[in-house]
């Protein structure tokens, strides 16, 4: 079973940008598309980004879009998530995940991390 671990969360002001990692234990780690979702206090989970297994084809929801740019770099086994002009409502727990295909649930998650956006 792929490993995968986040970093790069923490305590950033409203405007401010963040690159958030997610290195996966596994060679196979170019086999699976690739997923980032977020939890809000509160609220379901949601999906925020995915990216095709080559880094060819990205999906963004709407609320990132323009904002938060998804890719991949695989000799490293790791996905990045950059995510700029954040605002207080991109507070959240956010997770990486893998999947076969952009659009298909995640089959194996990470262990989230924190980003908090003040005001």
């Amino acid at each position: 079973q792929i490993q995968l671990v986040e970093s790069g969360g923490g305590l950033v002001q409203a405007g401010d940008s963040l690159r958030l990692s997610c290195a996966a234990s596994e060679r196979t780690f170019s086999n699976y598309a690739m997923d980032w979702f977020r939890q809000a206090p509160g609220k379901e989970r949601e999906f925020v980004a995915a990216i095709s297994r080559g880094g060819g084809r990205t999906s963004y929801a709407d609320s990132v879009k323009g904002r938060f740019t998804i890719s991949r770099d695989n000799p490293k086994n790791t996905v990045y998530l950059q995510m700029n002009s954040l605002q207080p409502e991109d507070t959240a727990v956010y997770y990486c995940a893998t999947t076969r295909a952009i659009g298909v649930p995640p089959l194996y998650w990470g262990q989230g991390t924190q980003v908090t956006v003040s005001s």
